[in-house]
């Protein structure tokens, strides 16, 4: 609380969007940016959580724009940039707090249940970010936050893990640049039609990536690799 309170008008002025505030982080974070100056609109499925929060906030004497939706819904998603432009003129923050999860096997998980936690976790995030960027660009500043977990990276029973009781295994596989008909790795796009390739230290060529996945599946069944980054030698995919 004392690092909050040290930060009370650092964002004077400016406006902030904010997922999930119904509770936990999402709920957390906002109240932070109110308390550091930043009007808040704030975004979760229940009304009533909203207003509670609002009402916080203003106790404080902040400000907050209360938007319901869901956020598994693209076109309600699509509304939220000039919702918070009509109520507040500006966008300068996004944070993207909100996270869904259907716990269970995944021989139970539906198609709809995937879908929403998609919907939520990946599409909303990217939505926001395509609706606010023009704003921030106009405006020359902004800040995109887009909350992830380390369930993303780890798994453990119920998720990743589950298989394991059953001697199945599961693996992540982050190849670094390829030489691949693909994005800017593609000779159409990289403008390469009349080279020569690019040299393996440069962009890995897809059949040793094939090979090391080939040597991952074919690893002794007691051994778990749970991530695998493979990057060339001399990468330069990164900006």
């Amino acid at each position: 609380m004392d690092q909050i309170d040290s930060a009370k008008g650092v964002l004077d002025g400016q406006v902030a969007i904010v997922t999930g505030v119904s509770s936990g982080l999402g709920r957390a974070t906002a109240l932070a940016l109110a308390k550091a100056g930043a009007r808040v609109a704030l975004i979760a499925r229940s009304k009533e959580e909203l207003v509670a929060v609002a009402t916080e906030i203003e106790a404080h004497g902040g400000r907050a724009l209360v938007l319901p939706l869901d956020l598994a819904q693209g076109n309600e998603v699509l509304t939220v940039a000039q919702r918070t432009i009509a109520g507040f003129g500006r966008i300068d923050i996004l944070i993207n707090a909100a996270g869904t999860d259907v716990p269970g096997a995944i021989t139970n998980l539906t198609l709809e249940q995937w879908d929403r936690v998609l919907n939520v976790n990946l599409r909303a995030s990217f939505l926001l970010a395509k609706a606010v960027f023009p704003y921030m660009q106009q405006a020359g500043h902004g800040t995109i936050v887009n909350i992830s977990s380390v369930a993303g990276k780890r798994g453990w029973a119920k998720t990743a893990a589950e298989g394991r009781a059953h001697g199945i295994r599961a693996c992540v596989l982050y190849p670094g640049g390829m030489a691949t008909n693909w994005g800017d790795w593609s000779r159409t796009t990289s403008g390469q039609h009349q080279r020569d390739p690019l040299p393996a230290t440069k962009a890995l060529p897809p059949s040793e990536v094939a090979a090391l996945i080939v040597w991952i599946a074919a690893a002794p069944t007691e051994l778990v690799l749970n991530e695998v980054i493979v990057s060339p030698l001399e990468e330069i995919g990164w900006p």
